[in-house]
């Protein structure tokens, strides 16, 4: 019966031992691969308004606090998101005449961006980029300095190229999320219906092709335009 009974109280004192102190140490390592999956998760699912450090940190089962030790902030997390991502689409096959090299590389990067909408949300914060998405910047140069542009201005040509792929593409998805709600109401094109012919002549005899004009928008035939006023304007002098 003694050891019976001491088998039988030896749990309720462990029971009432103190409990161990977990040691304090450095925090546990989390793979990078992991916080850059969860945030592009996130991204593609919600956009940058559901990207944060809490949010990562929690779907990686840790603390922000934790997250801080591997990525300084939100603007790096973006940085290792976007990282690689011009890598998984493969670079095509460039013509060698240097006005039709600008048009395919141009193409290129709308092509590439319409098909990750988070990416461009993204770049629209500014400064951010992927690395490997530098050598189509190189080429649109490397090609307005070959079709004869001074570098300055072949930067500048850069710029304008980037405006035209950026903005239609941000226009694009605009569009595509109204149209996701098919019992509101559309403001435009549809004030065009009641366009003052005498204020606004031209706008009121396109009414009725405004969305047939707009819809068949053929973005070669644009950009190519764009490229050629680009080339074909005159210099600029000091």
């Amino acid at each position: 019966m003694a050891a019976e009974d001491s088998e039988r109280t030896a749990p309720a004192k462990e029971a009432g031992a103190p409990a161990r102190k977990r040691g304090v140490g450095r925090p546990r390592r989390i793979e990078p691969e992991t916080i850059v999956a969860t945030a592009r998760r996130i991204l593609e699912a919600e956009g940058v308004a559901g990207l944060s450090m809490r949010r990562v940190a929690k779907e990686v089962g840790t603390t922000p606090m934790a997250l801080y030790h591997h990525v300084r902030d939100k603007d790096e997390l973006l940085m290792l998101t976007l990282a690689g991502t011009a890598a998984t689409v493969p670079r095509p096959d460039l013509p060698a005449d240097p006005r039709d090299r600008l048009l395919a590389v141009s193409l290129h990067m709308h092509g590439t961006l319409a098909r990750m909408p988070w990416v461009v949300e993204v770049l629209s914060l500014g400064d951010l980029t992927d690395e490997g998405a530098l050598w189509m910047v190189e080429e649109i140069v490397a090609c307005g300095i070959a079709c004869g542009l001074a570098p300055e201005e072949a930067v500048r040509a850069y710029r304008t190229i980037w405006h035209c792929v950026y903005g239609d593409l941000v226009f694009r998805r605009a569009m595509e999320r109204r149209a996701e709600d098919p019992g509101r109401k559309r403001h435009f094109p549809d004030l065009l219906a009641d366009a003052d012919a005498t204020e606004l002549p031209h706008l009121a005899a396109l009414a009725d092709r405004w969305s047939e004009l707009t819809e068949d928008y053929d973005v070669t035939g644009q950009l190519g335009a764009v490229i050629d006023g680009l080339l074909g304007r005159p210099k600029s002098t000091p």
